[in-house]
């Protein structure tokens, strides 16, 4: 299977679809004529908080463009919409097909806490799509048609997976977003929410910015480039003397207790470095998230798991230690696996609920 190829289009102005999460607003749109790429950039200066995806696809006559916005800057996300006229798109088949012409596609929880002000703001309403659908949609959009799409992080290397679209299904897809939600997917419309744990994305900035002062993920992100979590993190060597405990599988650097350094030194939050406290909670949250998702795996006996959602961000330390968690509790039986396109999921299903844009159309047999 591949991308559609652009082809002639009658239609006119962008296609655009919302996933309006607690953290960060995703927008998936389309264009009939690919956008140059200093004028994208350009939009994306203008704008405060917004990050443009440089992989674009070509679909339906035009490309695919990808931009995200923290939700607090809800407004400067309006902006952006208005200012490149997307939420026109609505004009295109809508009266053909007997639909509102003056409605845009959206999921996730701001598609109901900001409906008002979209329609105060733009004149639009959103036509809102169940977040679950949309989520498994673009999973299995991106992992039957991006190629390549779906890759293993191990020992620092990016290695992509072929995937055949004839055994795809059953897949667990883990979803970290401000929570994290675990899908068993068992089909094109055939899933079901298996698990999830509050201890996501949203977790990680919530206490990064509270103990830290940083103003953003991606700052907090960046800190922990510079961390050194042994400094707060107990390890299996500080009880043991410096010696593993390989009766029960540990070595001397298993974490034994995150933060559990904390407890025992006389010191206040200031006396610790934030790239190190940076480093100590992203391994916390990412060992979880990577632990539960395979016990997970493991309940319902399903080879892969696919991580999404942009706490992860292409991030190579998040990657690592999820990868190591799940090879870990796995005892090397099982992968974590990762999407190039991981923050769009929700964005891409809204998109694709257009019907001129459903999966079947994007798609096309290879020759």
């Amino acid at each position: 299977m591949e991308i559609a190829s652009p082809q002639p289009s009658t239609d006119e102005g962008s296609h655009l679809a919302l996933d309006i999460g607690g953290s960060l607003i995703k927008l998936v749109y389309s264009s009939n004529t690919s956008e140059p790429d200093d004028k994208g950039k350009q939009s994306s200066k203008e704008c405060s908080g917004v990050s443009n995806d440089s992989n674009d696809y070509p679909v339906l006559g035009g490309r695919l463009h990808f931009a995200k916005f923290e939700t607090s800057k809800i407004n400067d996300c309006l902006e952006f919409i208005s200012s490149k006229q997307l939420h026109r798109h609505g004009r295109w088949h809508h009266e053909a097909a007997g639909h509102d012409k003056d409605t845009i596609k959206a999921t996730g929880g701001g598609a109901y806490r900001f409906a008002d002000l979209f329609k105060e703001k733009l004149g639009v309403g959103l036509d809102k799509v169940d977040e679950m659908d949309c989520l498994v949609s673009g999973a299995n959009f991106l992992l039957n048609a991006v190629h390549p799409e779906a890759f293993t992080y191990i020992n620092g290397r990016e290695e992509y997976v072929q995937i055949d679209p004839n055994d795809l299904y059953p897949y667990l897809l883990v979803n970290i977003g401000s929570g994290v939600s675990m899908i068993k997917v068992d089909g094109v419309g055939k899933f079901e929410r298996v698990s999830g744990t509050s201890v996501g994305g949203g977790t990680f900035w919530g206490l990064g910015r509270l103990l830290t002062n940083c103003k953003s993920f991606d700052e907090l992100l960046e800190l922990s480039h510079n961390g050194n979590n042994r400094v707060i993190d107990m390890l299996v060597g500080d009880i043991y003397g410096g010696a593993d405990y390989m009766k029960i599988g540990l070595t001397s650097t298993t974490i034994a207790s995150s933060f559990g350094k904390a407890i025992s030194e006389n010191k206040e939050l200031g006396d610790y470095r934030p790239e190190d406290i940076s480093r100590s909670l992203l391994r916390m949250i990412s060992n979880n998230i990577g632990q539960i998702s395979y016990l997970n795996a493991l309940r319902f006996g399903l080879k892969r798991i696919f991580f999404g959602g942009f706490f992860i961000r292409g991030h190579a330390y998040t990657m690592d230690t999820i990868s190591v968690a799940v090879h870990f509790w796995s005892k090397g039986e099982a992968q974590a696996m990762f999407l190039k396109h991981e923050g769009f999921l929700g964005a891409l299903g809204a998109f694709m609920s257009y019907e001129t844009h459903g999966i079947d159309t994007i798609i096309t047999p290879s020759s």
